[in-house]
Formats: structure tokens, C-alpha cells, sequence
């Protein structure tokens, strides 16, 4: 009985959690509880920034180039394309704009907390390379 009456009660736990508002636009942020929160407009729903970097790049209008240490070769990449940069101190979404790779933030400009989010601030330290 207690087993079944936590099943039904962990989704409301779950949402207590998350922001109860509707987010305004999509990538917009809130700080609840201590926890960072994007708004994805596609699915309606607060989700962690990497979530939300994953839910972003599946509907980018560019190839996705999946997630990797390095990245992908600068001919084969196209204007508008996303990559999922993984550092040594945790990952990016990356974005292919006027013939370069950029952090998405800086393109999309959906929050100052993306920037210092994760590997974000690391992605083009130079001993990386």
C-alpha cells in the first residue's frame, strides 16, 4: 500500500521541485530551490540547462552533431549547425555561425547562465588542445 501510494504521489514531488509558472519564451531561466531551470517552449516544460541543450539541438535548424571531445571537421560544417562539447569539466552546446564555432549561448543569447554554465566557460581555453 505505501509502495502504491508513493508511485502516485512522485510525479507531484517531481513538479514541486520545478518552477510552477510557465516560462514566457523559449531558454529563459529561473533559479528555484537553488537549481538552474530553462524554459523549453517546444515541450512546454522547465528542464535542466543539458536537457534543455538536448531538446534545443534536436529541433536546430542545422545538423546535430551529437556530442564529442572534439570538434567536428570545420569543413563539413555548415551555418547554423549545434555539437554537444564535452571538457574535462563538463559539457557545451556548441553553434555554427558566420563560419565559426560558437558557444550557442552567445548566438542564441538566452541567459548570462549558460555562459558559466557546465564546460561553457572552458571551451576555447587553449590547453585543451
Amino acid at each position: 500500500m505505501k509502495r502504491v501510494l508513493l508511485l502516485l504521489l512522485l510525479p507531484f514531488a517531481v513538479l514541486a521541485d520545478t518552477p510552477q509558472e510557465p516560462g514566457t519564451r523559449d531558454g529563459e531561466t529561473h533559479t528555484h530551490k537553488d537549481t538552474f531551470y530553462v524554459w523549453d517552449a517546444g515541450g512546454e516544460q522547465w528542464l535542466s540547462p543539458n536537457e534543455f541543450w538536448a531538446a534545443y539541438a534536436e529541433r536546430a535548424r542545422g545538423k546535430n552533431w551529437g556530442t564529442g571531445d572534439r570538434f567536428p571537421p570545420y569543413d563539413d560544417a555548415g551555418e547554423h549547425d549545434v555539437f554537444l562539447l564535452e571538457t574535462e569539466k563538463g559539457a557545451c552546446l556548441m553553434y555554427f555561425f558566420h563560419r565559426r564555432w560558437r558557444r550557442a549561448n552567445d548566438v542564441r543569447r538566452w541567459d548570462p547562465l549558460f555562459t558559466h554554465h557546465d564546460g561553457c566557460p572552458f571551451v576555447f581555453d587553449r590547453d585543451r588542445f
